[in-house]
């Protein structure tokens, strides 16, 4: 589990330093749940792109995908407007 956490924690590296944060305090958190569904989402949330992800966490559009959306709506819970 801990190489898959490792490639979760590399992945979370994006082009921008604020959705690092995000992303890193997001896995953190469902780390520390133990939430394997959890993990599973957010790894397909990962495959976006930068571009949409950024518009999502800002609340500009909303993924259409109800699993994704849950996961922007916990990214989002983590630093509220």
């Amino acid at each position: 589990m801990s190489a898959d956490i490792g490639r979760l924690r590399w992945r979370c590296r994006r082009g921008m330093k604020e959705l690092d944060a995000l992303f890193n305090a997001r896995l953190d958190a469902l780390i520390a749940q133990g939430d394997a569904d959890g993990l599973a989402r957010f790894q397909r949330l990962l495959e976006c792109e930068d571009d949409q992800l950024w518009r999502w966490c800002l609340g500009h559009q909303h993924p259409g995908d109800a699993d994704l959306a849950a996961e922007i709506d916990a990214l989002r819970a983590i630093h509220p407007d």
